[in-house]
């Protein structure tokens, strides 16, 4: 009678450290998954060159005729954005 106690007793040890290990891997799956940024697209940008050197080289290019005024404009507002 004993025995079969102790054999009940690891069968339902056993059986919660399975269950136990398959709870483990769901959370760990779902963190992996949440840690994924749900597609979002991560950039990093590194610029080597200063505004002005920029804002110098736009301007060489406007007045060469390579770039519309249209494009100019837009083009030194969005190097103004990026330093400020």
């Amino acid at each position: 009678m004993l025995l079969s106690i102790a054999n009940i007793n690891f069968t339902t040890i056993g059986m919660v450290m399975t269950q136990l290990k398959i709870f483990f891997i769901i959370v760990v799956i779902s963190f992996l998954v949440a840690c994924g940024g749900g597609g979002a697209k991560v950039e990093s940008t590194t610029t080597s060159t200063t505004m002005g050197q920029e804002l110098m080289d736009l301007d060489e290019s406007f007045k060469k005729g390579l770039l519309t005024e249209k494009e100019y404009k837009k083009a030194k507002e969005n190097i103004m954005k990026r330093y400020q």
